[in-house]
């Protein structure tokens, strides 16, 4: 995978791109990046990339013409075909699926806007629109941020165990279950008696009943979308009935 960010602000990414996974993934050649300053690729001869908006209205918005020159420059330099990723507020809310369907792309653009917003005719140039959240920040940088660690790990090889990702959290439609490490007994907190059996049909119902807990007391949401077995069902329905009973 390649991936170009655009960006006024290229600094930023350092720390993210040279530590921890993401450093480790490009190292091993999973994956590559540019960050392009489309700045570079501005017309003004102030080098501005932003301008009053029509119509008036408070803070100053991004002209089309050095983002499209830059995205331009980027698809004659590749000859790909990219997904081109708009960070926005008002764009599709990010979740496990959609990092899942970006990690089978081979070229990914993003671009990250600052200031109040986009010229609207920016929107015609790409192909998706992503928001991390329902918050607005000071530009796309963080988000980008997000997008690209949630999807490079999803690379093949990436993580070290090929069992991690397939588990996460989200990736099955269940928040994932607990997990505990040494020692047995920490300060008279005790790891479940379960996980220290050795039985594995047993520590593996287990997972699933505790990753079906979690889910209905965080994110009930959820529930609605996964694809539950009968031992699942009758599993939820006493979660509900004690539920009921702590209530009365």
């Amino acid at each position: 995978m390649h991936i170009d960010i655009l960006t006024l602000f290229p600094e930023m990414f350092s720390g993210v791109f040279d530590t921890s996974i993401l450093k480790k993934a490009r190292e091993k050649g999973k994956f590559t990046y540019r960050l392009v300053n489309f700045r570079e690729y501005t017309e003004n001869k102030h080098h501005k990339v932003d301008d009053y908006p029509y119509g008036g209205g408070a803070g100053m918005v991004l002209s089309p013409q050095p983002v499209y020159d830059a995205v331009e420059s980027i698809q004659n330099d590749k000859e790909t075909d990219p997904r081109i990723i708009l960070m926005c507020p008002q764009g599709e809310q990010y979740n496990q699926r959609k990092a899942e369907e970006l990690a089978k792309e081979e070229h990914l653009i993003f671009i990250c806007g600052h200031y109040e917003g986009y010229d609207e005719r920016i929107r015609k140039l790409v192909t998706d629109e992503i928001s991390i959240g329902d918050f607005v920040l000071t530009g796309g940088e963080l988000g980008a941020m997000v997008v690209v660690d949630s999807v490079v790990r999803l690379l093949p090889e990436v993580l070290g165990n090929k069992e991690s990702a397939p588990q996460d959290s989200f990736s099955t439609g269940l928040l994932e279950h607990p997990h505990y490490t040494r020692p047995a007994d920490f300060r008279g907190m005790k790891v479940p008696d379960v996980l220290l059996s050795g039985n594995h049909a047993k520590i593996e119902q287990w997972r699933r009943e505790q990753s079906l807990k979690r889910t209905f007391e965080r994110r009930p949401d959820l529930l609605h979308h996964v694809q539950l077995t009968e031992e699942d069902k009758n599993f939820l329905e006493r979660l509900r009935s004690e539920k009921r009973n702590d209530k009365n």
